[in-house]
């Protein structure tokens, strides 16, 4: 399951129109089209989650694997104030339709959400993944492979914000290199 953002802008777009302007017809629907909604109650908020998938443009997104494509809207309701916001979300999955209906892949969404906000937005935002320029080679999967690295190390000494993380060790190479299990230099630098 990939969350399908801004950087893949045809493959949104796609999503977000095939949703718009769905092709089914009302016969054709419930092989073509499938829907969840769940309402949860907590922190204050009211939230209603509509999972919409489809394997429409499995022939048409030229994406590996793709078996369905997903719009999540969320609906959000703070119930002391009464005020509304909602969030359209898109996505791909490998998971075919009959071995994953549109409840499985919400389940599965929300179990990817903290994946999403612990490795991939910090990989994408603070580390720049998305802005780097390596696409040759092994290079991509080193440098993945870096940040993963780096980002585990930081998380097992206790780190819960890695920019601050980053900020602290920008500043002392010694404690950097000791991060890194190597030795501190002894040359006074």
């Amino acid at each position: 399951m990939l969350v399908v953002k801004n950087n893949h802008p045809r493959m949104k777009e796609a999503i977000a129109y095939l949703f718009d302007n769905p092709p089914w017809t009302a016969s054709e629907k419930a092989v073509e089209y499938q829907r969840y909604t769940t309402t949860d109650k907590g922190h204050g908020r009211i939230e209603r989650r509509i999972l919409e998938t489809s394997a429409s443009l499995n022939d048409y997104l030229d994406w590996p694997g793709l078996q369905q494509v997903m719009k999540r809207t969320i609906r959000r309701t703070i119930v002391k104030t009464g005020e509304v916001s909602e969030s359209i979300t898109y996505g791909i999955t490998s998971l075919p339709p009959e071995k994953a209906d549109a409840r499985t892949l919400e389940r599965l969404w929300r179990g990817h959400w903290p994946i999403e906000n612990r490795v991939h937005y910090v990989r994408d935002v603070s580390m720049g993944e998305d802005a780097g320029r390596s696409h040759r080679g092994n290079a991509p999967v080193v440098l993945a492979f870096l940040r993963n690295l780096v980002l585990s190390l930081l998380r097992l000494m206790g780190w819960d914000s890695i920019p601050s993380a980053f900020r602290y060790y920008r500043t002392r190479l010694r404690e950097s290199l000791q991060l890194l299990g190597l030795p501190p230099r002894t040359d006074g630098l």
